[in-house]
Parts: structure tokens; sequence; C-alpha cells
């Protein structure tokens, strides 16, 4: 039996208490409008509000806003991470990637690590634009940069290889 993945809903969980679940045919346009680096007018079914990102971590689908002065942090999983989360393999250690990859297509504003350079996990990398807001991708694991295959400036696709550990 296959795991089928078409048009199941991303569970996303606000504040660690509640927990929704949106098919991708309904999800909800909001009429966003940006107001810096990191702060948002939104619209949505009449209602105005103030969003400003503290916190995204793309990688780990973990984000953390304040929206009209009250802070909200939102996770989002996709079918497959929980079906992995479901099978119990969510904390599995097996695999350890040595290769950091752009998570959406974007801008490097700026690298900030250098081959040769040794780095622990939670070290950030490099800053990458997407959508108007900046993310600071971080090391995985502990390591040495083998090499940094990108430079400030540089456009980026999705799924790019951006730094070598090793």
């Amino acid at each position: 039996m296959a795991a089928e993945a078409k048009n199941e809903p991303f569970h996303i969980t606000v504040n660690d208490q509640y927990s929704i679940d949106v098919l991708p045919d309904e999800a909800h346009a909001l009429d966003v409008v940006p107001d810096g680096p990191a702060r948002y007018h939104v619209l949505h079914q009449g209602h105005a509000f103030w969003v400003e990102t503290m916190h995204a971590d793309c990688d780990a689908r973990t984000f953390a806003f304040r929206i009209d002065g009250q802070v909200f942090t939102v996770q989002i999983a996709d079918f497959y991470t929980r079906l992995v989360q479901q099978l119990g393999m969510a904390k599995a250690s097996g695999h350890r990637s040595n290769v950091v990859k752009a998570p959406m297509p974007g801008l490097v504003l700026q690298v900030l690590v250098a081959p040769g350079q040794s780095v622990q996990k939670g070290d950030p990398l490099l800053i990458l634009e997407a959508m108007k807001m900046e993310n600071v991708l971080k090391a995985a694991n502990e390591g040495m940069v083998k090499e940094v295959l990108v430079q400030g400036g540089q456009t980026v696709e999705k799924g790019s290889n951006l730094v070598v550990l090793q």
C-alpha cells in the first residue's frame, strides 16, 4: 500500500495548543501588503491585522508572528512530515546532511561563513531573502565549512546547494 499525498491536509499547530488541518484546495487568500522587512498589513474577510514576523525557520517549518501585539508560534507539517512522526522516526539520527540547501527561491543577502570555518549546530550560515522576509539559515550539525557555493546578491532556486559542511 503506497502512501498518497495528493490533496492531503497541512497540519498547523498554533502555540502548542490549537491544531487545524487545511487542505491545499481550501487555502484562504489573504490580502497582504508589506510594510517593512518583516512587517505586513493583512486583510482577511473584512478584518485588518498588523503582522510582524519575529522568527522564521523554514527548515523546521516553525514561525513566530506578532499579530496586533499578541505573539503566536506556528508549526506546519505536511503529509510526509506527519507520516514520519506517526511512524516514530522523527527523532531518527541515522542521516546527517552535509549540504545546506535553499528551502525556497530567494536572494542571498549575506554569507556569514567561509571555507575552513568551524561551526556549531544552530550557528547562522547565511541570510536568504524570500517573499520580502529575511531567513537565517543555520547549521543543522556541528562541523567545518568545506565549501560556500553562493555569494551575496545571488538569486537561488528552491533546493539549490548553498553551503557544504564536513
